[in-house]
């Protein structure tokens, strides 16, 4: 197998995580005899700082021309006070614009052994499984007009969807529920917005093509809640960019860390992967970030882009064991920092990829 990744680890920890998903990619790349090639490009605040953009044309056209592209983590805070068009969080925008790639989907799944860093019960968290599928090209991040009126004290977005991207990303999330429970819930506020009166008889009307799906609807704000309550009631879930935003990154409460959690992006030229957590700046560079969000989320890239069914499965399956052995990462370990392991990035990274070497050898 012959795969062409493209790295763009970006700002804060992005490097740090990045770092360890790449070597644990190579190591299965290695141990089956594929071909796996990475090459690394600028992009966020460090693309700002060497290239005087957030999205240099050699990171743009290096992503094209590969099959799957890994991205770290963009943004920091010495970018804030650039307008909006400039600042690091643009070039991701920009990257996911030219990719093409529609429907961003962030699993959420609660492993046993983490349940005791989740403020929810125990009870109520373990076994939960959760895909989310969020629309990623359209509503308030990219609709126009937008602006920010600094003389007149006024500021506006526009959140506007067609039916046409509406049902491309409600058939992906019904394809998906085929494959595990056959339920889909549709999050929007059909009860107040236009748009989503759009989005939910749309949605209804693609449901008629997956007749073993079953189908439900929620309001964001009742999903919010019930997220929290129940969440084991629930396997995919399709909503809209802004809605889909919060609710993906609410979910991780349900996982114990917004570092256990990867993410995808697909549908369009080239497939692009990311861990759903940001920079962390404060504790770049400090060995402290947990890297297993993106080294779930190189899983990904197996099971997606490289169709490795059996290698993706054997990166989870060496989380869940490093897990279940007791080691940790500085988040994952606040609640009983004495009863774990406490590991650093490296450290962390190290011991998944020998897990993951001894389960594919023995397989």
């Amino acid at each position: 197998m012959k795969l062409k990744i493209l790295v763009v680890a970006g700002d804060g920890i992005g490097p740090e995580v990045t770092g360890e998903a790449v070597a644990v990619l190579r190591e299965v790349a290695q141990l089956g005899g594929h071909e796996f090639t990475f090459s690394e490009r600028r992009i966020g605040g460090v693309a700002i700082v060497q290239d005087g953009t957030p999205l240099p044309a050699d990171t743009l056209n290096g992503a094209l021309a590969s099959d799957a592209v890994l991205l770290g983590a963009v943004g920091g805070n010495e970018f804030n006070s650039l307008p909006p068009d400039k600042r690091p969080e643009a070039g991701l925008l920009q990257l996911r614009a030219a990719l093409g790639g529609f429907a961003n989907l962030r699993p959420a799944f609660a492993f046993k052994e983490l349940t005791v860093n989740s403020p929810l019960k125990p009870e109520v968290v373990d076994g939960a499984d959760i895909m989310f599928v969020r629309e990623l090209l359209g509503g308030l991040y990219f609709g126009q007009p937008r602006e920010w009126n600094r003389t007149t004290g006024e500021a506006w977005n526009t959140m506007r969807y067609t039916k046409d991207e509406v049902a491309r990303v409600a058939r992906v999330a019904f394809k998906l529920a085929q494959g595990r429970r056959k339920k889909l819930t549709s999050v929007d506020k059909a009860n107040v917005l236009e748009v989503s009166q759009l989005w939910r008889a749309t949605v209804t009307e693609v449901a008629s093509e997956f007749p073993d799906v079953t189908l439900e609807h929620q309001y964001v704000d009742a999903m919010a809640m019930h997220l929290m309550n129940q969440p084991r009631n629930y396997d995919v879930v399709v909503t809209e960019n802004l809605f889909g935003d919060i609710l993906s990154d609410e979910a991780a409460v349900i996982t114990g860390s917004l570092g256990m959690l990867p993410s995808a992006t697909i549908g369009g030229k080239v497939d692009l992967y990311e861990p759903v957590h940001g920079s962390a700046p404060d504790i770049a560079g400090k060995g402290l970030a947990n890297p297993l969000g993106a080294i779930l989320t190189g899983a990904m890239i197996l099971r997606l882009t490289a169709r490795l069914e059996a290698e993706s499965n054997a990166i989870r399956a060496a989380v869940r064991k490093v897990l279940e052995d007791g080691y940790r990462t500085p988040d994952l370990a606040r609640n009983n920092p004495e009863g774990y392991q406490v590991l650093s990035t490296k450290e962390m990274g190290a011991m998944v990829r020998e897990t993951v070497k001894t389960l594919l050898v023995n397989a």
